[in-house]
């Protein structure tokens, strides 16, 4: 439902912009239409030869011959291009259609050789589709003009097609030609190098050698599987034997040394016998006794030779505990045993070394050969490869020879040239299709330039969307204007609805906005307003004036204060005397009861009076803040008519000293640089905005009806009206 929405109001407003700028766009059409018929009428019968050509992709003596047919044969370089498209261009080339112009003396109207690019476009190159045939066509008052230029087009393109695939064969053979021996020096190269390779290489047969490395390095890995078996199985046992000694393979040859030393045996024997007898002694005496303290100093003595012995035997800086030098046969067995197996385990892994070695060296040199074998290949590659060029050279020069004797070409006319007499009729209808679209094209054109240069807002909807404040009411357009003089100036006065006809609906939209007006607030009433616009003539007069009647008419007390003291108007809409007023009033030149008017019961108004050369400094002063305070303590309401926002601070000034701001616009009058202005004057002074007042809607212009007697007032063309300020 929405989207439906959006669709009616795009169109109605596109409506609305085609009834506004219709005018200059339907002439702008017409005068397209005018231009393209006259164009039209000029157009005569002409002629159209066309003839036909069959183009082949081979040339059909070199198929029959065998020779030469890659010469002049036509394909594409690419599977998305066309050899025909190819041929197409060909014919439409300059120095072809310049070869054509110079055998037939083509002429301009001034007498000159036609040019070969305005031949280029007067010519028409079709492929017909699914066959090789091209078709050629040529327009031309005369018809023999036309069929000459067609006939000649296609013989000159023929014999171009000869003559560029004769070229074809000569360069093929001089290239040749050229080859021949350079090529015949390459292969004796080639000859020597392989012999010389294979001498310095002392290569008899590269896959015999390659058999048996295989096998010696295929015994090899067996061998080395076998050995690291081995020597699994020996670190195996080695790891069990260091479990069980708790020393590894160092500390057990060092252990088993000191075992087998004499020295350290026999040291290790007088410690033990020295530590029993210190051992019997003490049973027997203190400490301190001499005894006890010489076998202690035998005893270090002792220890300290054997230490020393067994740093020199194990060849170890490491203390060797006595306990370790008193071993028993079992442990003297395992260190023996793990002794040896340590001294197979390094055996199996010298000898793993080796065969790995062996097998690396082996290895090697299986790299070795496949680098020779490519080698020698690639030599034998080059060698048969300069052989066959040779040969293949020598082969292809003798049918060049007889391929340059052959007329070669690629195609041939199936159609000479047939003139046919064509009506101008399609040609002119053309024209004034083409011209209508040129007119609307540039017509709408017109009316989207003129729509993005007008700044002007059209509609209510534009209206709130760029003020964004809220809408208290819509008062609509009357079409009948009533206009009065002053001063040489043309005013236009606007009228009173709401006193003069209260029976008609716009006093209703006037009654409407004091009725929103008066729910604004619900803690405290509104009292003082300021009434502005923020260009001229949207209405704000007006709009005061009748808002201040509608209060009047529900028996509340109104003051209608006109601030405009740069162009006052509500002494011409009450018809008073403006000789005193406001401006007097403020600087005591008169008192109130004495420039205060009555307008209608309960409605008094207070005129601008004389006009200050500066309004500002006398409503930006304690005296008018005060005059407001008096106003609002005697009034119900005071509606204060202010000047517009862009000519001045007047409205600014006075909004601060009253309860808020109330803004008139009009669309047709206001632009949307004028709102933005106004709009930021107001939210940079912070000015207390209370809504906004829609003026002068024309409801042919809005999408929906914001009236609910929208189409029984627009049927009221007797009401008078008058173009507001």
């Amino acid at each position: 439902m929405e989207s439906r929405e959006n669709i009616d109001l795009d169109f109605n407003k596109l409506w609305r912009v085609i009834k506004l700028r219709w005018l200059p766009a339907v002439g702008i059409f017409s005068f397209s239409i005018i231009i393209s018929g006259g164009l039209a009428s000029l157009q005569k019968p002409g002629y159209e030869a066309q003839g036909k050509l069959l183009i082949k992709k081979n040339n059909d003596a070199s198929v029959l011959t065998g020779l030469g047919e890659r010469i002049g044969q036509l394909e594409g370089l690419d599977i998305k291009s066309s050899p025909i498209s190819t041929e197409i261009e060909v014919v439409r080339s300059i120095p072809l259609l310049q070869k054509t112009i110079n055998k037939l003396k083509l002429t301009d109207k001034t007498g000159k050789l036609v040019q070969a690019d305005s031949l280029a476009k007067e010519i028409s190159l079709k492929a017909i589709p699914a066959t090789d045939v091209l078709s050629i066509s040529y327009e031309s008052k005369d018809p023999n003009k036309a069929a000459d230029v067609v006939n000649k087009i296609m013989g000159v393109y023929i014999e171009n097609n000869v003559l560029i695939n004769r070229a074809e064969a000569i360069a093929a053979g001089d290239f040749i030609g050229k080859q021949i021996f350079p090529t015949e020096a390459y292969v004796h190269r080639a000859e020597m190098a392989l012999r010389i390779f294979k001498e310095r290489n002392k290569i008899v047969e590269l896959d015999e050698e390659s058999k048996s490395a295989v096998a010696v390095i295929k015994e090899i890995e067996n061998k080395i599987y076998e050995t690291k078996a081995a020597l699994a199985e020996a670190d195996a046992r080695s790891a069990s034997l260091q479990s069980k000694i708790g020393k590894n393979a160092e500390e057990t040859i060092v252990q088993d040394n000191l075992n087998n030393s004499t020295g350290v045996k026999l040291a290790l024997s007088n410690l033990q016998e020295v530590e029993a007898d210190l051992a019997k002694q003490r049973t027997r005496y203190q400490e301190a006794h001499p005894l006890i303290i010489d076998l202690e100093n035998k005893r270090n003595a002792i220890k300290a030779l054997l230490d020393k012995r067994v740093i020199e035997t194990g060849k170890t800086t490491q203390k060797v505990s006595t306990g370790d030098l008193q071993t028993g046969i079992i442990k003297q067995k395992l260190r023996e045993d793990f002794i040896q197996i340590e001294v197979q385990r390094k055996g199996l892994s010298n000898r793993l070394q080796q065969l790995t070695e062996a097998e690396e060296s082996y290895k090697q040199r299986m790299n070795i050969l496949p680098k020779l074998a490519q080698e020698q290949r690639e030599l034998e590659r080059q060698l048969e490869a300069a052989q066959s060029t040779y040969q293949t050279l020598l082969k292809k020069l003798q049918e060049v020879r007889v391929t340059e004797n052959q007329n070669i070409g690629n195609a041939r006319i199936i159609e000479p040239a047939v003139v046919v007499q064509k009506s101008p009729t399609t040609k002119r209808i053309m024209i004034l299709a083409v011209g209508g679209l040129v007119g609307i094209m540039i017509g709408t054109v017109s009316i989207v330039v003129s729509e993005i240069k007008d700044k002007s807002i059209k509609t209510l909807k534009e209206t709130r969307e760029l003020f964004r404040y809220t809408l208290l009411g819509a008062i609509p357009s009357t079409k009948k204007k009533l206009k009065h003089n002053r001063k040489d100036t043309e005013w236009t006065l606007p009228e009173l609805p709401v006193k003069d006809t209260p029976h008609l609906p716009i006093t209703e939209s006037y009654r409407m906005l004091q009725a929103n007006l008066k729910f604004l607030s619900s803690d405290k009433p509104l009292q003082a307003i300021v009434v502005t616009s923020s260009v001229p003539k949207e209405g704000k007069s007006t709009v005061s004036a009748n808002l201040a009647a509608a209060m009047a008419q529900l028996g509340h007390r109104v003051l209608l204060v006109d601030a405009d003291m740069r162009h006052p108007l509500q002494h011409h809409i009450w018809n008073l005397n403006n000789t005193a007023g406001l401006s007097d009033l403020i600087v005591g030149q008169a008192d109130f009861a004495a420039t205060v008017n009555e307008g209608m019961p309960n409605l008094h108004i207070l005129t601008a009076g004389v006009i200050p050369p500066n309004p500002l400094a006398l409503l930006d002063s304690k005296r008018m803040a005060n005059l407001i305070k008096n106003f609002c303590s005697t009034y119900d309401f005071v509606i204060i008519d202010a000047p517009p926002l862009v000519l001045g601070a007047d409205a600014l000034t006075l909004g601060k000293m009253t309860d808020g701001v109330l803004l008139v616009a009009r669309p047709g009058t206001l632009t949307s640089n004028s709102a933005t202005v106004a709009r930021e004057s107001l939210e940079r002074s912070s000015q207390k905005v209370l809504g906004l007042v829609v003026n002068g809607v024309i409801l042919e212009n809005e999408s929906d009806s914001y009236f609910y007697y929208a189409q029984e007032y627009a049927k009221q063309d007797s009401v008078p009206a008058k173009v507001l300020k």
